[in-house]
């Protein structure tokens, strides 16, 4: 398995790196095999508690009977917009961008596979073909898929120099007091609990710009706006301001009466220029099923 670490993952150790990422294996199991020597960066064997840098290469060679081979399934796909070089689709929620080691099929890699076939691209690494990023297995929404190497590297530098809007829906516990407001705070990996990140002093500048759409009695649903694209940003920076997204167990909120697959949150509008063109590209999708439940919910209520 090959990993590539970003801006977020900068000084994450790499056991806790990998812990998160694989999500199948203890962190006792995988700092073994770095010991074991299973595992490079940039070619060379390091210590479990070495830290990332941006770009480093992770090469992780888990033994043979834990391997995951992804088979192509054919899962419908709701194509959003296509081209020659990207596509975006709309993941539905309760789907796995793509396979770890508890769940190998089912996930959005292994639709693409299946619809697209080598025409994806592979800098992420075989178990990541196409992805250029992601989305948490619980949110729903738009994410662009690169069909070859070249448009992958022309999209995360998109994403990388904030050239690309987007913009989500959510609905948090709480009646958040302002119309407008920018939250601006510092995001990292959690200090003991690599599967989360957190508001901590030494993150990764990560500012969220936040709408108020309506507010209910003890909710509101709001319309988010990222300028960084931290992992976790939406759901740590409300749930840190008090105002965790509604059923967000790993983050506070709990799960409430209106029973949903974990967080309320839909990524459903993305700007960005064509690949290799002039042409700006602007998406928008209506509310998923989730959002038009609590909603509905909530207005009953009132």
């Amino acid at each position: 398995m090959i990993y590539f670490a970003d801006e977020n993952d900068i000084n994450s150790r790499l056991d806790s790196f990998l812990a998160a990422v694989t999500e199948g294996l203890s962190r006792s199991k995988i700092q073994s095999l770095i010991k074991s020597g299973n595992v490079s960066v940039n070619g060379c064997i390091k210590k479990p508690a070495y830290l990332l840098k941006e770009n480093d290469k992770i090469e992780f060679e888990i033994p043979q009977k834990e391997i995951i081979k992804i088979q192509p399934e054919n899962i419908p796909l709701e194509i959003i917009y296509e081209d020659e070089n990207m596509a975006v689709i709309n993941k539905p929620s309760g789907m796995l961008t793509h396979p770890t080691t508890q769940e190998k099929s089912g996930t959005l890699v292994n639709a693409l596979l299946y619809k697209f076939g080598g025409n994806l691209s592979d800098l992420n690494g075989e178990f990541r073909r196409g992805i250029v990023h992601r989305l948490d297995k619980n949110t729903s929404g738009l994410l662009m898929i690169a069909k070859n190497n070249k448009t992958h590297e022309y999209l995360a530098d998109t994403i990388k120099n904030h050239n690309l809007t987007k913009k989500y829906r959510t609905i948090v516990k709480g009646v958040y007091p302002f119309n407008e407001d920018t939250i601006n705070l510092p995001i990292g990996r959690h200090p003991t609990q690599p599967h989360k990140m957190s508001v901590i002093e030494n993150g990764k500048e990560s500012t969220t710009i936040v709408n108020v759409i309506e507010r209910f009695k003890n909710a509101t649903y709001l319309d988010i706006t990222l300028i960084t694209g931290r992992t976790h940003q939406i759901r740590v920076h409300l749930s840190h301001k008090g105002f965790p997204i509604f059923n967000d167990t790993l983050y506070g909120a709990g799960m409430g009466k209106v029973k949903t697959d974990e967080q309320v949150l839909q990524s459903y509008y993305l700007r960005f220029t064509k690949p290799f063109s002039d042409e700006i590209i602007e998406l928008q999708i209506e509310p998923d099923e989730k959002i038009k439940k609590v909603l509905t919910y909530l207005k009953n209520r009132s």
